[in-house]
């Protein structure tokens, strides 16, 4: 008993001693929080009375920002600790949005990131987030034009949060209809391909077969069924999209009960002021820059 005593004041002052490895992010300084210090002055200007307008017109909140460093978190991890930390979007209505690349981390590992608050999820979709990363800042990021693919996404995302609710679902649909036109024509050009995965597992379902009738004829018993068993190779697995993941939990869909308006009663205008309290939880789109 002395030793398990022993044992657990030993445990607990191991754990006391061990620093906590707490999460930390830039300063939530302006629409703008260029950390990693790759936007030009004349860029970030831009972007600051975009963003400004945008907030000051509808009460939704787009921050466009770069991280130098994400401390070994996914995109989407972090995305989702940075909404949260610096409350970006309204309290309650969750209508805020950030639009963020980590410059300094490795290849494929990059971003863009376009984190979501749940209040906007309706309008902003995974699919649409997906579409914008894809057709408006991967070609231009690849090309090394960094302040031009953040303008370009932000951008897409100013449309889309100044359209009519009608015009905003419009999109949406549309994104969704392209990347299933987009899945479907993956899945059926890799039909061609020869299924070595099926072979494989044919081989050894036959193989127990054959054993099976083997020992039925000689008299053994031996029973039928058992576990199923789980084919998987080409041609079997779910696509993914063209050069994005999506995260979270928005679907394809506004959801119940969401609607396509977060401004009322809001007296949130323009001026950078912080967050409003507003959070995410995981909706949006990555890429693999």
């Amino acid at each position: 008993m002395r030793l398990i005593r022993l044992l657990v004041l030993v445990l607990a002052a191991l754990v006391a001693a061990t620093p906590a490895l707490a999460q930390t992010y830039p300063p939530f300084s302006g629409f703008v929080v260029d950390a990693a210090n790759v936007l030009d002055p004349a860029t970030k200007a831009d972007l600051t009375a975009k963003l400004d307008a945008l907030q000051r017109d509808t009460h939704r909140q787009l921050i466009v920002a770069t991280i130098p460093d994400m401390q070994g978190y996914t995109l989407e991890d972090y995305g989702v600790g940075l909404i949260r930390a610096w409350g970006v979007g309204l309290k309650d209505v969750n209508n805020g949005i950030i639009l963020f690349i980590a410059p300094n981390e490795q290849p494929g590992h990059r971003g863009p990131r376009i984190e979501v608050g749940y209040g906007l999820e309706p309008i902003v979709t995974d699919a649409l987030a997906g579409q914008i990363i894809d057709e408006k800042m991967m070609p231009l990021l690849k090309a090394g034009q960094v302040p031009q693919a953040m303008t370009a996404g932000a951008d897409a995302l100013i449309e889309q949060l100044r359209a009519t609710p009608d015009e905003a679902k419009a999109r949406t649909d549309a994104a969704i209809a392209a990347f299933d036109k987009r899945k479907r024509s993956s899945s059926s050009s890799g039909s061609g391909d020869f299924p070595i995965g099926l072979v494989i597992w044919a081989l050894i379902i036959g193989f127990v077969i054959l054993s099976s009738l083997r020992n039925g004829r000689r008299g053994q018993r031996y029973r039928r069924g058992g576990a199923p068993v789980i084919l998987w190779g080409p041609g079997l697995s779910d696509w993914g999209s063209n050069g994005s993941s999506w995260g979270g939990g928005s679907g394809w869909s506004s959801g119940g009960g969401s609607s396509w308006s977060d401004s009322g009663g809001s007296s949130w205008g323009g001026g950078f002021s912080g967050g409003g309290g507003g959070g995410g939880g995981g909706g949006g789109a990555s890429g693999g820059w």
